[in-house]
């Protein structure tokens, strides 16, 4: 049986492949792999998965062949002319590149427009709030096989499993499907506190094991497809309840039981609106809008509204900042340390209020709403330059920004932790003023080239520190939050065995944390010990060269005094 606890989800992440449509098909292989795919919702549960890491590499290839496989089918649909497309855009953006450094006005690809608030609530109401009738399982295409003597046969078993598709899917359990039609009414009357009161009836069927008719042959992406409906809906009661915190972990939750599902990355990006935490909406609406188009999406007015609303998130997020301001310049190739330096020159010519300490993110990679057209990948990459009011904060987080592992220190040294009342204080000059500018920088950020799973490893740090100034419920969010962003990396791009090793025992340690359980030999006390110590050695170096400069400068005062005494 699978226990669900509404304070906890968690699942063997790197299981996110196979296809319900051809899970009929394809259950008789997967039964050895069950212990490795197995969603725990339990503790032991947990130690069972565990002991299955080697099962990662297999699934993580079929993800990488479902990416390839949908940009192949993007390329094929649009033939010679996207390949004349390609050519004509890469012409641009080298174009773009050589003379971006003539004229600022090059510099912001598109004027922002004022989207209003008006135009917001219709896309939410027509996408957010919609109340769907059937499950979205996360598995729903044929896996293609990867033996090279079944490769003329896809298109055939495609059309098969296509054809079978009713019979494939599985079939939920009368009572809970029962409570789930009763649930939609409710909410359709508008009654959303019965709803909530249906849908937590029904994840505490699912936690009995009531999921689905088969209850002897279980298979876990079925039963997290479910729990994560009922979770998604939970979300959109709540924000009609106006209770955007309650709906906060919901939300997470989804994600992390189906991050396959658009919707859940918009049901979060609408709850971090309400919450007025627009950069987390911008990640979250651009996620969605990728999911969008990679799992299948092909409905230009959605793919349109998913862009407006991610634009709008975009446009809040930038407006709203005080402490510092940003940049983006186009880009093709690599751009070079002179180049770079002309950028920041331009940036303290159109931002003269924020110059006490400028840096341009130095691994690129930035997307913005306005020029992502994902079938004709890879999409316009810009540089991101930022200029602050601090220049402490600034220079804490260029350090931040150079680092492989990203970690803020808050100790004077790696083996000296701060006292409550020291840990307090860091929050109030230097954390709290560093965290939104993170969060900005993520919010253009589809991928991370140092380390995929970054965006997961700042999270729990910061979940970490909330648990040292005892922010118990915070700290909660943040771990959850934590694990949505890992169970979605696999679907942005292509990591490495090392990679997803890293992601599963990430997801194992978050889980680890939300049950009350801690020991040291935990991956996550690693990464913080090692994030720390670089960030120690870089200061003690950054330390030593400012010593030495200051030395340079007062031997060259006194030389200047005494050449000056001698002419005297």
């Amino acid at each position: 049986s699978y226990s669900i606890r509404n304070n906890h989800f968690q699942k063997y992440i790197l299981s996110v492949d196979g296809k319900n449509k051809a899970s009929q098909q394809i259950h008789s292989s997967k039964e050895s792999n069950i212990a490795a795919n197995k969603l725990n919702y339990i503790p032991e549960a947990l130690q069972e998965v565990k002991k299955h890491l080697g099962h990662g590499a297999a699934e993580m290839e079929k993800i990488k062949m479902t990416r390839k496989r949908k940009e192949k089918q993007s390329n094929d649909l649009d033939g010679a002319k996207h390949k004349h497309k390609s050519e004509n855009n890469q012409k641009l953006a080298v174009k773009k590149e050589e003379t971006m450094l003539e004229t600022s006005n090059q510099l912001i690809p598109t004027p922002l427009s004022h989207i209003p608030l008006e135009s917001l609530i219709e896309i939410e109401m027509e996408l957010v709030y919609t109340d769907e009738e059937d499950i979205c399982f996360e598995f729903s295409e044929p896996v293609a096989s990867t033996s090279p003597q079944s490769v003329g046969c896809d298109s055939e078993k495609a059309d098969a499993l296509s054809a079978s598709n009713d019979n494939a899917l599985p079939q939920i359990d009368k009572q809970l499907k029962m409570i789930l039609q009763e649930a939609s009414m409710c909410y359709r009357q508008n009654d959303y506190a019965e709803a909530v009161e249906k849908l937590s009836a029904a994840l505490e069927l699912c936690s009995r094991g009531t999921a689905i008719d088969n209850h002897f042959d279980p298979f876990p992406e079925d039963i997290s497809s479910i729990a994560s409906f009922i979770e998604t809906k939970l979300v959109t009661c709540y924000l009609k309840l106006r209770k955007p915190n309650d709906a906060l972990n919901h939300s997470h939750r989804s994600i992390i039981l189906n991050p396959a599902y658009f919707r859940n990355h918009l049901r979060q990006a609408a709850v971090f609106r309400y919450l007025e935490r627009y950069s987390e909406a911008v990640r979250s609406a651009m996620i969605a809008d990728y999911i969008y188009w990679l799992t299948g999406g092909t409905e230009q007015h959605t793919s349109k509204l998913i862009k407006l609303y991610w634009q709008a998130m975009f446009e809040e997020a930038i407006t709203r900042e005080v402490s510092f301001s940003v940049m983006y310049t186009p880009f093709a190739t690599e751009v070079k340390a002179d180049q770079i330096n002309k950028i920041k020159e331009i940036f303290a010519k159109k931002h003269p209020d924020y110059v006490e300490h400028i840096y341009t993110d130095p691994h690129g990679l930035h997307i913005l709403p306005q020029s992502a057209e994902w079938p004709s990948l890879p999409p316009q990459h810009y540089l991101l330059t930022l200029g602050f009011r601090s220049k402490h904060i600034g220079k804490t987080m260029e350090r931040w920004s150079s680092r492989r592992l990203p970690i803020f220190a808050d100790q004077k040294a790696p083996f000296c932790p701060l006292t409550k009342e020291e840990t307090k204080m860091y929050w109030i000059n230097t954390g709290k003023r560093i965290l939104p500018v993170m969060d900005f920088i993520r919010s253009t950020k589809l991928t991370d080239n140092r380390c995929p799973c970054a965006r997961g490893i700042e999270k729990l740090h910061y979940a970490s520190f909330l648990g040292r100034l005892q922010r118990v419920e915070e700290q909660s969010q943040v771990i959850n939050q934590a694990m949505a962003e890992l169970a979605t990396v696999p679907y942005l791009q292509d990591i490495s065995q090392q990679d997803a090793e890293l992601l599963q025992s990430l997801m194992a340690d978050a889980m680890d944390t939300l049950e009350g359980r801690s020991h040291e030999g935990r991956v996550w006390n690693k990464i913080q010990k090692i994030g720390l110590i670089e960030d120690y050695i870089y200061q003690v170096e950054d330390n030593y060269l400012k010593n030495k400069r200051y030395r340079k400068t007062k031997m060259e005062k006194k030389r200047m005094k005494k050449i000056q005494s001698t002419q005297q």
